[in-house]
């Protein structure tokens, strides 16, 4: 029956419709019931799959050129009249199609946060969340030599409130990266290193961004041709000081 009664919350939860008080409990929760954390992983999936079905393509770059040489075009003096409807038509397309094309923006950073989210989540909730299993830096970011084609710095946690789980071999748009678990608290945070795709470039509108969905938060930023994440249900403030020891790290290297 208890049971029963989580898993009843978690549409209320992937919705973020429950009382602050009752999120904060189906977070422990979930971080506790693997069963009631893939349940939960699959609605956002579900739900993160519903939006996209909805989603319109890019306007192709034919259709630019048509709407850019309809503005463009000068028609006799005789036909200003008849053509100025059509015209303000055609305005109006390429307003519409510029407020698509931030949105489209928009929706790929979410989609990448959710992606990114979804891999936290799923990692957490397996039997073994990490391959090498240890908090000391040492050990953890030799494990990684030979199977990823790059190489990473991680930081010294002495004198911090983080503690380092371990890692494991990830997987973004078909490309292999890292993914190390920290502890803050009762908290749980990943950060994934990846190459720095061409991809993740276009769904992010800045060299440094930030996010938020379904309570997880995320840093990202981009150094030596390495893209980080962090990603996690903590405080933001948790979630900037270990970006900011990554990057101290980075720069040590």
């Amino acid at each position: 029956m208890a049971t029963d009664l989580w898993q009843s919350k978690i549409p209320a939860y992937v919705d973020t419709e429950l009382s602050e008080q009752e999120m904060r409990a189906m977070d422990a929760h979930v971080r506790e019931c693997s069963g009631c954390a893939a349940e939960a992983l699959r609605q956002m999936r579900l739900k993160h799959e519903t939006k996209l079905a909805g989603r319109r393509y890019e306007p192709s770059p034919e259709f630019r050129r048509k709407i850019a040489g309809q503005i463009s075009a000068k028609k006799p003096a005789r036909w200003r009249y008849i053509w100025a409807p059509a015209l303000a038509a055609a305005v109006m397309l390429v307003l519409v199609a510029g407020l698509f094309l931030n949105r489209l923006s928009e929706q790929r950073s979410q989609q990448l946060l959710a992606e990114l989210t979804d891999l936290h989540v799923a990692n957490l909730a397996a039997s073994n969340p990490v391959d090498v299993v240890s908090s000391d830096r040492h050990t953890v970011k030799p494990w990684f030599q030979g199977k990823l084609p790059f190489s990473f710095n991680l930081p010294e946690l002495a004198g911090s409130p983080f503690t380092l789980l371990g890692g494991r071999l990830t997987y973004l748009n078909h490309e292999p990266g890292a993914q190390l678990i920290y502890n803050v608290g009762a908290h749980h945070i990943s950060v994934f290193i990846f190459q720095d795709q061409a991809e993740l470039a276009r769904a992010l509108s800045s060299r440094e961004s930030s996010g938020e969905t379904l309570n997880f938060r995320m840093q990202s930023w981009s150094a030596d041709g390495l893209r980080y994440f962090v990603v996690g249900d903590a405080s933001g403030q948790s979630i900037q000081e270990l970006a900011n020891l990554l990057k101290k790290a980075a720069n040590q290297g």
